[in-house]
């Protein structure tokens, strides 16, 4: 993100031990790939999915790594 000037500074986060992480439920996973007609899918995330296709096109991948592959899972 750095080299392809997509923001003003530098992109930063912070790595902290002990802090507990809960998995979201089902319903939340590969929301995008059930969900594609979904309002916050269409206004939010479908622009940034078509704005790394566009500044990244060499590492891009149109088909997406699902938590459950189609077919399998919830």
């Amino acid at each position: 993100m750095d080299r392809a000037k997509a923001y003003r500074s530098t992109i930063v986060t912070t790595l902290e031990d002990g802090k507990a992480f809960y998995p979201a439920e089902a319903y939340h996973q590969d929301f995008l790939v059930r969900n594609p007609t979904h309002p916050y899918i269409v206004i939010n995330d479908i622009p940034k999915v078509e704005n790394l296709a566009r500044l990244f096109p060499a590492v891009y991948r149109a088909e997406p790594v699902l938590v459950y592959p189609r077919g399998g899972g919830r």
